[in-house]
């Protein structure tokens, strides 16, 4: 796969960094709080990846605005009260994504995150200026909707031929087959790999780090 893409596009939780159990906590919390059923633990995984509060409203199904943003809130409050490190990145993925950028790669991040939660966990993770331009949910529209790998490519000046996602949720890999680019799935994260094949990624790898070897070719 030597020299077949510009742009290597990725999703951020469960892809690059640890924290799907943590992401489902969150959720679990703040239903909790609502007064709502605590709900199953893939259940909360289906909607990682979308935005936060596209994530709640599907998860708590019927849910009136006021308590849509209770939701939301006390999820973020609980998010963030956690400090992250590069710890919690993939084992070998620091390393992975500064050789691919040494190596003249543009990379990238589409996430469902809030753009406050996000530049937390790049700060926190010492990535920040690995990436040439990252997206959030609340700056565009959610998964699978393809506009901000749009927005990420149009940026990059990356056509879709040469731009590739990777990512671990069905969420992302619709929204590459949405945009029209190819896609690696990661199964350390959201959905196993059974569910991810569905989407027709190019490969569905056990970690992110064994992305390396796959574009050095």
């Amino acid at each position: 796969m030597k020299n077949r893409f510009d742009l290597i596009i990725f999703d951020w939780d469960g892809t690059l960094i640890d924290s799907i159990d943590w992401i489902v906590h969150c959720l679990q919390t703040a239903g909790k709080h609502c007064g709502y059923d605590i709900p199953e633990p893939q259940a909360a995984k289906d909607v990682i990846g979308l935005s936060i509060t596209k994530a709640c409203a599907k998860l708590f199904p019927g849910v009136d605005p006021e308590t849509l943003t209770q939701l939301t809130t006390c999820y973020q409050q609980t998010y963030l009260s956690r400090q992250l490190s590069r710890d919690d990145l993939f084992p070998g993925v620091y390393e992975m994504l500064v050789e691919l950028k040494q190596s003249g790669y543009q990379l990238a991040v589409a996430t469902g995150k809030t753009r406050i939660g996000l530049q937390q966990a790049l700060q926190s993770t010492d990535t920040e200026d690995l990436f040439c331009i990252t997206r959030c949910s609340d700056e565009t529209a959610s998964k699978p909707d393809p506009l901000m790998l749009h927005q990420i490519m149009q940026h990059a000046n990356a056509t879709n031929e040469r731009s590739l996602m990777v990512g671990d949720s069905t969420h992302d890999l619709q929204m590459a087959m949405n945009a029209q680019i190819s896609s690696i799935a990661v199964s350390c994260g959201a959905h196993p790999a059974d569910i991810l094949q569905q989407f027709n990624p190019m490969m569905c790898l056990q970690q992110p780090a064994e992305l390396l070897n796959i574009i050095r070719g």
